[in-house]
């Protein structure tokens, strides 16, 4: 029996491990594009791309974790249908609850990893994702500003051109800056620069020997020409900006003792994906079941159903948490745990032989 569970085992990890692969390279696509977005709007510097990406990846384990591990063990278990593995083990006393111990034995380490995940290692990306963009803002070669280069300004209302620049990247020469809004436009030019940064975060371009032109956009001869011995100008902050005291930057145990309702919603919404994640693996043997020689795919579409669902559900229950739609109390509750009964109720009742029925008379 242990040479048995150690197929078993085999068998499932190998094909949990192909599906987490297939699933990590289409989701890699997409943070890369929300990434690159986010560059593009001015809220991350463009030398954090990489770093940037890690993290977010990090950030989204805890979603697409409990998918790979449902797939998984769906295709593992199916193999053995469609193989007609499964009748003959069954012939030898082996059913569907007698793979309980294999199963355990990839769902149970899989579950403590995605709980690692959802509680602190995806708390920590975010809050250090976060931090670095402060921090980088503070450097004008980390925010993206290179020599020889137009870059915007974060939300499009300007772009900032260097002609030069030290190796540190706090002296700056031949700067060029166009700013706008509604009505106004205004173009500072200045022989030399630097970047100053105020304690509260706000980030300031101090010039020296410069002129300033401002004036309206489309119509109108109201343009202003001034010249400077040292002028500063406000650059505006990145979008998206977040305050210290967002639940999603806290640590989980600094939550539990939070009263406000966003927090509580945030330490429900990661307790939830490690028992969602130890449901769907109980669901993924019940599911699988199939006769031999027919395809093995045919419940996939069932499980991304069941799967997308619960997701959902986790998601709006946390706004609703958040909102005061639903109790503190309730949590995330109703949703965890009918779950987690329907996954026991289906895996252990699975392959039971109903009562024959009795001929009616």
């Amino acid at each position: 029996m242990p040479k048995l569970d150690s197929y078993l085992f085999r068998e499932f990890a190998q094909a949990t491990f192909a599906v987490l692969v297939v699933l990590m390279v289409v989701s890699l696509g997409g943070v890369f594009a929300d990434v690159l977005g986010d560059i593009a709007r001015g809220r991350v510097p463009a030398g954090m791309m990489l770093s940037q990406l890690g993290l977010q990846v990090l950030n989204y384990l805890p979603l697409i974790l409990p998918l790979g591990l449902l797939l998984g063990l769906l295709l593992g278990v199916g193999r053995l249908y469609r193989d007609s593995e499964m009748p003959v083990l069954t012939a030898t006393g082996v059913g569907p609850v007698r793979l309980l111990r294999p199963v355990l034995l990839l769902l149970l380490p899989m579950v403590a990893f995605i709980g690692l995940c959802s509680l602190w290692l995806g708390p920590w990306a975010r809050d250090y994702s976060q931090r670095m963009i402060e921090q980088g803002s503070r450097s004008m070669l980390v925010a993206g500003l290179e020599a020889g280069r137009f870059v915007e300004l974060p939300g499009g209302r300007g772009v900032v051109y260097v002609g030069g620049m030290s190796n540190d990247g706090s002296q700056m020469a031949r700067v060029f800056v166009y700013q706008q809004d509604e009505e106004r436009m205004d173009v500072t030019t200045s022989a030399t620069g630097r970047l100053t940064v105020e304690a509260s975060g706000d980030r300031f371009l101090t010039l020296d020997d410069g002129f300033r032109v401002e004036g309206p956009q489309r119509e109108g001869l109201d343009f202003r020409l001034m010249r400077f011995a040292s002028n500063e100008l406000h650059l505006p902050d990145a979008e998206g900006r977040r305050d210290e005291g967002d639940p999603e930057l806290q640590p989980t145990l600094d939550l539990f003792g939070d009263d406000r309702r966003e927090a509580r919603a945030e330490l429900h919404f990661r307790i939830a994906p490690p028992l969602l994640a130890l449901a769907f693996g109980l669901l993924a043997v019940p599911l699988a079941r199939s006769p031999p020689r027919q395809t093995r795919y045919g419940r996939t579409m069932l499980a991304f159903l069941g799967y997308f669902v619960g997701v959902n559900l986790m998601l709006l229950g946390q706004d609703w948490l958040a909102e005061g739609t639903i109790p503190i109390a309730l949590g995330l509750w109703w949703l965890v745990l009918p779950l987690l009964a329907l996954g026991a109720w289906m895996y252990f009742g699975d392959g039971r032989l109903g009562r024959p029925r009795r001929p009616a008379r």
